[in-house]
């Protein structure tokens, strides 16, 4: 198949979140699998940022009889695939991708439509015809309404199809009409299901309308999206497209999360020689002060945001402390969780610490030395932190939604295949309550406790599976079997 694939970040070039990990791994293991797979992103920050850029050419979009941008098109060849990067400074040469200190650029909505536009401008200018285009959340979803009403004649899309992966459904790209300048066409279908108020257009509404297929990165959030307490609003959007709506677990590239090999961690272990995880711990403890002991570690990083459920941890995290047991939580984002967080580190130095910035290094040796790896969400789409905390034999302790409760088996409820805790209601006393059931776990049935740590690092979700799925998706948008 020839896959055009439109993304708005990518892993190893410019990444923020969980869609850059997608945008890297799937791309590659459909290429693997012998598709011509061509990656559309911004340039951005400019040329000089990227190593080893090919540059195509420059050329023009006329975009009315009085508006043309001079834009230009390089490529790279990364991981079996080759990237086309589009390259207009006054979009893209800013000091962040889509916001600076956690304010979002004004226009956003304006550089991403013409992303989606260049990115079907560039298959004709470089003679490329898609059996699909791949859009990724809101950012560019635009594309599938473009391709089913202004490129619907084009040769080059004229057995195209469209799909539409929602990797988090709770941001939807909303903006003013006049962001919209680009695509006249919509006002012609301006209507309550595409828009939010008189003034305002949805892009993930308009993707979910006409995107061929739609799919989102596990069972249980394609689920929840249809319902009006986890559809974030579009409840009714996403069940007017159910026929055409799939839950795919993302897959999880164990090339760097894989603790027999991993580089950023002191010592190298597996399940057949786990003694040497205890001193990944004492590295960590002695690195970040900690009493150096065998205490349980339980391990956090994540975005500091109410959907990860720093909310719900920090009302009970002192309760917790009394505890013998270590806690280390590392992320960015929201100041006054990172203020909270402080305070209880100040508090508790010898058995708590916050690390507010994020390192990869660090990161992989928190892995390594947790016992458990905390991920109370109040939703979460697929996430990844579980697959690999499991990989390293961090029992994850979730709240059972999305792709948490399709990936993570409970303990109480599955005993023999068990992999980790899951909890209900996104309430503190229940995700209390569930922290200290695993340190009873840990402390009083340690040869169970090594038995479920083990299943835990058996257990993979490989991108080949996920691809598959991928690929009949794509069958699927052109009605094959």
């Amino acid at each position: 198949m020839d896959i055009l694939f439109l993304t708005s970040e990518l892993q190893g070039i410019d990444k923020t979140g969980g869609l850059g990990d997608v945008a890297k791994a799937l791309p590659a293991e459909l290429a693997r699998m012998g598709h011509n797979v061509k990656v559309v992103m911004p340039l951005y920050f400019g040329p000089d940022h990227v190593k080893n850029l090919v540059r195509v050419g420059e050329y023009e979009l006329q975009l009315s009889d009085h508006a043309t941008i001079r834009y230009g098109i390089y490529s790279k060849n990364f991981f079996g695939f080759t990237i086309w990067f589009i390259d207009y400074g006054p979009y893209f040469y800013r000091n962040g991708l889509y916001d600076e200190q956690s304010v979002a650029y004004g226009d956003n909505g304006e550089r991403f439509i013409f992303l989606s536009i260049c990115a079907l401008e560039a298959c004709i200018h470089l003679n490329f015809y898609p059996y699909v285009v791949h859009c990724n959340d809101w950012h560019t979803s635009i594309a599938a309404f473009l391709l089913k009403i202004r490129y619907r004649d084009r040769e080059n899309f004229r057995g195209t199809r469209s799909v539409l992966t929602v990797h988090n459904g709770a941001y939807q790209g909303v903006f003013d009409r006049s962001q919209f300048w680009m695509v006249p066409e919509i006002n012609d279908h301006a209507n309550d299901f595409l828009m939010q108020g008189m003034s305002y257009f949805n892009l993930l509404k308009i993707g979910v309308a006409f995107a061929d297929e739609i799919n989102t990165v596990s069972l249980g959030y394609a689920q929840e999206l249809t319902t009006y307490l986890g559809g974030h609003g579009m409840s009714k959007n996403f069940e007017s497209r159910a026929d055409h709506l799939r839950g795919i677990v993302n897959g999880c590239d164990y090339t760097d999360w894989d603790p027999l090999n991993d580089t950023l961690i002191p010592y190298n272990y597996s399940h057949n020689h786990i003694e040497e995880k205890n001193l990944c711990k004492h590295i960590l403890q002695k690195k970040l002060n900690l009493e150096i002991n065998d205490y349980p570690l339980f391990g956090m990083i994540c975005r500091l945001t109410e959907q990860k459920g720093i909310n719900i941890l920090i009302p009970v995290l002192e309760s917790f402390l009394v505890h013998k047991v270590n806690v280390v939580i590392i992320g960015t984002g929201d100041p006054y969780l990172a203020q909270q967080l402080s305070i209880i580190n100040a508090k508790n130095p010898k058995k708590f610490v916050f690390i507010n910035s994020y390192d990869e290094t660090l990161a992989h040796m928190t892995e390594a030395a947790s016992d458990f790896f905390l991920m109370p969400s109040l939703y979460e789409p697929c996430g990844l932190n579980q697959m690999y905390s499991m990989a390293y034999g961090a029992l994850p302790i979730v709240r059972s939604v999305g792709g948490l409760r399709d990936t993570v088996n409970d303990y109480d409820h599955d005993p023999r295949d068990a992999t980790g805790f899951k909890f209900e209601k996104p309430e503190s006393i229940d995700l209390l309550s569930t922290m200290r059931r695993a340190l009873l776990f840990f402390l009083q049935e340690p040869e169970e406790y090594r038995r479920v740590q083990i299943n835990a690092m058996h257990t993979k979700y490989y991108w080949t599976k996920s691809a598959e799925q991928y690929i009949k998706m794509y069958k699927d948008a052109h009605g094959e079997t």
